[in-house]
């Protein structure tokens, strides 16, 4: 099939992504088509992902999939200094692209590139993790960035007067030295040091003879904290509990509403709650039990009230 990169309707109209981007095995030719690919307006994006979301609509998916492949790209660049194939990294960082089309909410307010960044880094982390010893040792961008410095520098100390040594630790003088040029201190580069002269460790290891899974390292991996629908259902919830809060409690009368308060929403300084049942009661001359059925009636008015906010 010969299918025009130029044509954006075209190239576009494929539910397939990969039938107009040559094979990862030609990379520059692979780089250069996904660089064509038209990229989509906002009013576009919002039009396919709800065809996608609402309509199960696979023409629409890969419309999303295409015009995001050189963000892939883009962002598979950075991690080349793994030593590992750009093409792997590219293809894993697609799989991520492609999930994160598959979770888009258009109603969300963001665009696709802004919520595709995670999924696309979180597939190429993990293919890192799985096939790198590297990533191991140095788990953080600061941890990162000191082991590609420090593994140059004690090669430059390998190569230079220092290599008469020949001693594969470091000595307290080049310690000194690594952590002055790099600015930071010199316990952070023991470290790492001690890190790099590590074996490897099983992030997953396979179960034991009994049968049972065993437990490792890859258990304490898993972070979904920075997910953003997590985070964007973080978000709603702190918007409910201040500014859904406070609209619902317009919707009260004076007497429902400082009930609710007293006994859900005030915090006296020593920890304490407001006031109780009985004492709301004397004060307003009722039983308990009535006061009891206008704070039931106010939570489920309220109740209403956020469900409508939300």
């Amino acid at each position: 099939m010969s299918t025009s990169l130029g044509a954006p309707s075209t190239a576009l109209a494929m539910a397939n992504p990969w039938a107009v981007v040559p094979s990862l095995g030609n990379l520059d030719a692979y780089i250069s088509a996904a660089n064509r690919l038209p990229m989509l307006t906002p009013q576009e994006e919002q039009e396919f992902a709800r065809k996608f979301r609402e309509h199960n609509d696979l023409e629409a998916a890969g419309k999303l999939v295409l015009s995001h492949l050189r963000l892939v790209v883009s962002v598979s660049r950075k991690y080349l200094g793994y030593g590992l194939p750009h093409g792997d990294l590219i293809q894993e960082g697609n799989i991520g692209l492609m999930k994160a089309v598959k979770r888009f909410d258009p109603d969300q307010g963001v665009r696709l590139v802004s919520y595709a960044l995670h999924w696309i880094r979180a597939e190429i982390h993990e293919y890192i993790l799985k096939n790198w010893r590297m990533v191991k040792v140095a788990t953080t961008k600061a941890q990162r960035k000191l082991f590609f410095n420090l593994r140059s520098m004690k090669q430059g100390f390998k190569d230079g007067a220092d290599a008469q040594t020949h001693r594969d630790s470091l000595t307290d003088a080049q310690i000194e030295t690594m952590a002055r040029q790099l600015n930071v201190k010199r316990e952070e580069v023991i470290e790492m040091e001690a890190r790099m002269a590590g074996g490897d460790v099983l992030l997953d290891p396979a179960p034991s003879d009994d049968g049972e899974e065993a437990f490792g390292p890859i258990a304490y991996l898993a972070d979904a904290s920075h997910e953003p629908t997590a985070v964007m259902e973080s978000r709603q919830r702190d918007t409910l509990a201040t500014d859904g809060i406070a609209a619902a409690l317009e919707q009260l009368d004076p007497r429902s509403r400082r009930i609710v308060e007293e006994r859900w929403l005030k915090v006296n300084d020593d920890g304490s709650g407001g006031l109780t049942l009985h004492d709301l009661a004397a004060e307003y001359g009722v039983s308990a039990e009535r006061i009891r059925q206008i704070e039931s009636a106010a939570m489920k008015k309220m109740k209403k009230a956020l469900a409508t906010y939300a």
